[in-house]
Parts: C-alpha cells; sequence; structure tokens
C-alpha cells in the first residue's frame, strides 16, 4: 500500500496528449504500476486499500476535468481506496484484442481476489465497459450511468448515435452487457427516461440484483449533471458502502433544484406550455432569485418578475 503525496495527483501541467500519458505513468508508477495495453489503451493502478474502485476513461474526457485526472481518482485518494483505471485514446469501447488479455490476465493473477469490496463504475460508452468487465470479479458492485447495453446491429439497430462502434465486435468476448453482470452482488442503473435511446438501452439490464433509479431531466451526460450538482462522489462512496438506496439517490438528486442548468433545461422543456413555465420561472424566483428567470417571467407576465431587480 502507497501513500500518494498531495500534488501527485495533478496534470494540469500537461499541454498535449503524450505528456498527459507520461504524467498518468509518473502517477502509476509512484502509486502502484502503470501498463500500456497496445496503442491505444493504458492501464493505471493505484495500491491505496481494500476496497478497489475501478472505473473507464478517454484522454480526452480526463482531459477536460480539473486537474486532468481519470474520473474517481481523488475521491480513491480520499477514501483510501485503490483505483484501476483503464484508458483510451480514443474511442470509449474497450472492444480490443489487449484489452480482453489484461483483464484474462489480472484474473489469472488473482488480482481481484485480494480485494474485500470492488466497485465498477462508468457512464454512457464507458457504462458499457464498467458492465462488460465486471464479470471479472464476480461479486463486485455495479454503478451505471445511462450505461449503453451493446452497440451490436442485430441487437441495438435502432440507435444510430455511434456510427463508428456499429463496425466494432459486440458478440464475442465480454460482449453483451446485461449478461456481463450477472456476477455482480448488486447493479444500480441510473437512467433519464426523457432520453429515449438511454432509456431503451437501460431497460436492457434485468435482474432481481438490479435496481434502476430515475434521474428525469438529467441529460444524455449523467456524470457531467452529477459532477456539477457536487453529488457524483456521494453517489461512488454510497455504491462502494453498499447504501445506495432509492432513498439516498432520491435526497442527492434533490439537489438539482438549485442546479442552474437543470433549472434551464427544465425550463426550456416546458415551453410549449406557458403556465408550466410561468410556474418554473415564479419557483425558481422564490427561491433562488436568478435573474434570468426573473426576466423570462416579466417576458411570460408583464409587471412581475423585473420588480425584484
Amino acid at each position: 500500500m502507497t501513500d500518494l503525496e498531495d500534488d501527485l495527483l495533478d496534470a494540469s501541467s500537461a499541454t498535449t496528449a503524450e505528456d498527459w500519458v507520461e504524467r498518468m505513468a509518473e502517477i502509476g508508477q509512484a502509486g502502484g504500476w502503470f501498463r500500456a495495453v497496445a496503442n491505444d489503451h493504458q492501464a493505471l493502478f493505484l495500491d491505496n486499500g481494500r476496497s478497489l474502485l475501478v472505473t473507464f476513461d478517454t484522454h480526452r474526457t480526463a482531459f477536460e476535468r480539473p486537474r486532468k485526472l481519470p474520473v474517481g481518482m481523488d475521491l480513491a485518494d480520499e477514501c483510501d481506496w485503490s483505483h484501476l483505471c483503464i484508458l483510451a485514446r480514443k474511442h470509449p469501447w474497450f472492444r480490443s484484442d489487449a484489452v480482453y488479455a489484461l483483464f484474462d490476465q489480472l484474473i489469472d493473477e488473482g488480482f481481484f481476489d485480494g480485494f474485500d469490496r470492488v466497485l465498477f463504475y462508468g457512464g454512457g460508452p464507458l457504462g458499457y465497459a464498467a458492465a462488460a468487465f465486471s464479470v471479472a470479479a464476480p461479486g463486485a458492485r455495479v454503478l451505471l450511468l445511462n450505461p449503453i447495453a451493446t452497440q451490436s446491429p442485430g441487437l441495438a439497430g435502432w440507435d444510430d448515435r455511434f456510427r463508428e462502434a456499429k463496425r466494432m465486435d459486440f458478440a464475442t468476448r465480454y460482449g453483451f452487457a446485461p449478461d456481463m453482470v450477472e456476477a455482480a452482488s448488486d447493479v444500480t442503473v441510473i437512467a433519464d427516461p426523457c432520453q429515449k435511446m438511454d432509456a431503451m438501452h437501460s431497460a436492457l439490464f434485468t435482474g432481481p440484483h438490479i435496481r434502476h433509479f430515475t434521474a428525469r431531466r438529467g441529460g444524455s451526460d449523467l456524470e457531467a449533471q452529477f459532477s456539477r450538482m457536487g453529488i457524483l462522489n456521494h453517489l461512488l462512496a454510497a455504491a462502494m458502502e453498499g447504501s445506495l438506496t432509492l432513498s439516498r439517490f432520491a435526497t442527492l438528486w434533490r439537489r438539482r433544484r438549485s442546479d442552474g442548468t437543470y433549472l434551464r433545461h427544465l425550463q426550456m422543456s416546458a415551453a410549449a406550455h406557458p403556465a408550466r413555465e410561468i410556474a418554473i420561472c415564479r419557483n425558481v424566483v422564490a427561491r433562488l432569485d436568478q435573474k434570468r428567470f426573473r426576466r423570462r417571467l416579466a417576458e411570460l407576465v408583464p409587471g412581475e418578475g423585473e420588480a425584484g431587480t
């Protein structure tokens, strides 16, 4: 087990993709290990405790975060968890023989057996990877946000969002994500039912150990929404502990009532229903007194709203 220096977990100085990968290698080598997985993937492991967080990330997505770190790395360090992060240079699907071989090797080494608790996490396409590779650690917990079940044309031909993925093989090893979570101890799927495609994929995850929570109007990128609201780490911590109940999620999700981006999306969704939009604007003005909503309320109800400016 390795205690990391506080300033080690920072890649914000990286200005190019090559610099960033080098920084990830430095972090991995200082706190555990770093492995190049063929040309397009890397694996970074930080040895920091008996609980293991497993995440999947792309270079571009991680590069856009504060301190340019993979998702969950800060939280794992704070909670004294170990962290295994699989990185992709470009495609978020991890459909690669080299990635399969990595997980085969980890299984053969008994890597996952060395932890008391294991949580696989991912959202969207990365949720596909988290679900698919969770089979490598039977008994693990899994947290998925708007997960993709497959991109096999025969099973998800109705999803036309990821054209490049349609040419990939989703039918062989680590393939159909809903089947791969059958060995998990429990699976939590959080999805926005207003996102039709995401809702259809999420519905393919069925079983007595799978719970579905609804984040209505959370959008297609729930990870970004939850991060902005400051609840993503709370969800991960509760999922790791096995305490992510519907009540706990509802309490955290209630914070959306103060999130400006969520409220703007809610307002725009009501644009065709003036009475509903007026009610939303009045509620926001009364609770948060936001100028945008005051101005819109004055447009909808002359004489109301602008009085507070």
